[in-house]
Parts: C-alpha cells; structure tokens; sequence
C-alpha cells in the first residue's frame, strides 16, 4: 500500500509539475489531504499544489499593475491602474463665440481707407487634451487647439515631481508670469483676457523651458528659463533663437475656502532672437476688440532694434464669499540699439465679481478657477445652476518715444451661467472710455470713443 501511495504521490507531482502548478480541484485535494497525512508530502509540497504558495512582492506588484480602474465622469475618461503607478486622461474644450461691433464708420488714421470691427461667429478654441502619469511621479500634457481651421500646439511638457521639495517641467509650457495669463481659457470670468494682455501676451505666453516651481499650503515659487516657442525658425541664416528668464511668487496670507487674500509679483527678462524677434514673431503690441472682431484700436507696429525686454507685474485679489476683488500691474522697458532711446509700456487692470447663487471660486496653486455650481441646472427639477457677474476696468499705454500705438481705456460686464461642471454660457458687454492715438480713426478724424462690443460664448470644457 505504501508503495502505491509513493507511485501516486510521483506521478501528482509530475503532473502538478507538468501543468506549471496549476490550482488543485476537490478530487485532487482528497488525494493531497491523504498523501500530507501519510507524510508522503511536505506542508510546503503540499501548499505549492494546490496553488496557495505566496507570491513575491514583485509578483504582487506586477499583477496589482494590471488591474485597470476605468472611469466617465466631468473630468473627462480617466484609465488608473490598481497602485495608481499609471494614469491616462482624455480632457478637451470647445469654445463657440458669437460678436457683434458698433465700430463699422471708421478709417485708418490719416486716410481714406475703410475699416471695420467683423461681426459674426467662430470657434474661439476646439481642443484636445492628453495627460498622463507614468511611475507615480513623471506626469505629461499634451494639448493641441483646432479652432481658425488649423492644428496649433499649446502645452507639450513633461514634469516630475519625484523631489518632494520641488517640481520640474520641461517642454512647451505658459511662461511664469501674471495670475491672469497662467490662468486657463476655461477659468476666466470674461471672454477674453485685458487691455494688459496686450504686453504679455506676445512676451510672455507658451515657449519651450524649463520650469522649477514649490508649492507650499500658502505661497507658489516659480523660476524657469525659456526659448521660443514650438514654431522653430527654418530660415539657414541668423537662425539664433533668443532667451528669457522669469519668475513668479505669491502668497496668501489668507486662506479659506470662501476668505481669501492673494498677492503676487513677477519679474521677466527676455533677450529676442537674432532677427529681432520674440516668441517667433517680430515684436508688436496690439489689442482688437474681440478675437472675432480684427479692428485694433491699439497698435505699435513692428519694434525693431530690440536689445532685451525687461518687465514687473504686481497682483493683489481677496475673495469673501461669493465676492472677489482685485488686479494686476504690469510694467514694460525695452531697451533699444542704435541709440533709439529705450521705451516704457504699462497696463493694469481691476475687477470685482459676484456669484449671484452663492458659490465662491475655487484657487489653488496661485490661480483662479471657475465656479462649480452648487445645485446644477435641471429643468424637471428646478436646479438652477451658478450665475456670476463680473466687472473690469482697465488701461493701456503704447505710447512712448517715437512709438504711438495708443492709449486707452474700456470697461467689461460678463454675466456667467454655469449650468454644470461642464458647460457654461458667457455674455460680455465691452465699451472704449476713453481713447488716444489709435491707429483707427472715425471719418471725421476724432477718436473711436464709445465703441461698443457685444460677445457670447457656449463652453464645453471637460
């Protein structure tokens, strides 16, 4: 009988051997059970067939990464593995904009020739966004815009925030400076950034760099070195692209979740390339009525002789509740070759908003964020959603030296409804107070005052 039970005992462990282990059914355990009580089999042997042996760590880890967590919801298709090692998000946004201009009598100063603010609609923005986690601590981003009927990239990074004191982003990216500016498109409470925009925007927007940034409960610090943009100079000859370097801090002394007190200052230096250019472009500063619209009431033309830009920004917010308040400041030197004299530039704009429901807007990092409704719009339930209105004021001045591109400023009133997370509707009322030295003149030659600009926008932003 022992004899037997020794020839059975080879022939299940040459089995169990052939099959790679492969878990016992109820018939094989009895046998197991009787070869165990007769000591034919170690509790280890024993273990190992029925498929209960412990994995390594390694194993677990492996087998917990194949686990894929799926999921829908307002932040768009989100995959995650089970140890959260690996993420993927698919996000986008669609911004459709309709504008109508009072500005149609006008002439270029000093001519006969007609021009006119374009009323109409278009697809402010329609893009995509990919980001990602590999290994818990290496994130990318990817968003590219198809709206104007073209492809255009927007951010291409990749960060790391494996430091634990400090975070690294390298690749195509928003420059440090100004809260307005590093704000997104789906986060401001107006259509269209201000009058200061007009500075910023052709300096210190989206270029390739390289960004150190520490986030603290209360303060942000950033300082980054960058080059041109994605847009790479193919020209053979003086092909040299220029350089800047900034920095952004600020700090909240205050911060609650609806009591809220937000300063913050900027610095930028930026040397153009060697045509003269800056962020792939030669350097002008402009502001038009509306994306839509192609009637610039404020233009410098092209600067040339261009030895380097130095700027400043300042800003100051408070929130309490469902009100905000604030602004910011930014000032311009561009020192010029050849003896042209240098140049000074500044705007700055103020602005104070109310959500009517009650809700505060979210901030973070050094930034605004939307307001997320606190009961969403429903029709057969009677949800509301959120309904803000904003007001801002602001100025500009190009003039300076030889360069006349104007001096203005406007007025803005948005009212935002957002029906939820995901969709919201703008309306914005823009009238000119008060202007100089505009490029575009009435008929009669006097200043384009009083232009009125009205603007609606659908949003999907996911």
């Amino acid at each position: 009988m022992a004899n037997n039970l020794k020839g059975v005992a080879s022939i299940c462990a040459l089995l169990f051997t052939v099959l790679g282990g492969h878990s016992a059914n109820a018939t094989d355990k009895d046998l197991l059970d009787i070869l165990l009580a007769n000591e034919k089999i170690t509790q280890e042997q024993y273990d190992y067939l029925l498929g209960k042996e412990k994995m390594s760590e390694a194993d677990k880890q492996e087998l917990a990464s194949n686990d894929v967590k799926v999921k829908l919801d307002h932040k768009g298709v989100q995959f995650e593995t089970a140890d959260g090692d690996f993420k993927f998000n698919l996000a986008g946004r669609i911004h459709a904009d309709a504008s109508y201009s009072s500005g149609d009598g006008y002439v270029k100063r000093g001519t006969v020739d007609h021009v006119e603010a374009n009323d109409g609609t278009e697809i402010r923005r329609a893009r995509m966004e990919f980001l990602g986690t590999f290994f818990r601590d290496w994130n990318f981003k990817t968003q590219v815009d198809f709206a104007d009927n073209d492809i255009a990239i927007k951010d291409l990074f990749v960060n790391y925030k494996g430091l634990g004191f400090m975070e690294v982003t390298l690749g195509a990216q928003k420059q440090a400076f100004s809260r307005e500016l590093q704000e997104s498109s789906n986060d401001m409470m107006f259509m269209e950034r201000s009058l200061m925009n007009s500075l910023n925007g052709p300096t210190v927007d989206r270029a390739i760099g390289l960004n150190l940034s520490r986030f603290g409960d209360n303060y942000t610090t950033q300082v980054g070195i960058y080059g041109e943009t994605v847009d790479a100079n193919k020209e053979n000859n003086r092909a040299d692209e220029g350089w800047a370097i900034n920095s952004r801090l600020t700090y909240a002394p205050i911060q609650e979740k609806d009591k809220l007190i937000h300063l913050g200052v900027a610095g930028n230096y930026r040397v153009p390339d060697a045509k003269g250019q800056v962020n792939d472009d030669p350097l002008k500063f402009s502001y038009e009525t509306s994306h839509m619209s192609n009637l610039k009431l404020l233009d410098t033309g092209n600067i040339e002789d261009i030895n380097n830009i130095k700027m400043v920004g300042l800003e100051a917010n408070a929130l309490y509740g469902p009100f905000t308040v604030g602004g910011e400041y930014t000032h311009m030197w561009l020192d010029r070759e050849g003896g042209k004299g240098n140049l000074d530039f500044d705007g700055w704009y103020t602005e104070a908003s109310w959500t009517l429901t009650g809700e505060s807007r979210m901030y973070k990092k050094g930034k605004f964020y939307h307001v997320e409704p606190n009961q969403n719009f429903n029709f057969k339930n009677g949800g509301i959603g959120a309904w803000e209105l904003a007001a801002r004021y602001a100025e500009a001045d190009l003039n300076d030296a030889d360069i006349v591109g104007g001096q203005m400023s406007n007025l803005t009133i948005a009212l935002n409804w957002y029906v939820n997370k995901n969709i919201r509707f703008m309306a914005n009322y823009d009238r000119v107070l008060d202007i100089s030295d505009s490029p575009v003149t009435k008929a009669d030659g006097s200043e384009p005052n009083n232009l009125d600009t009205f603007m609606m926008r659908g949003q999907l932003y996911f």
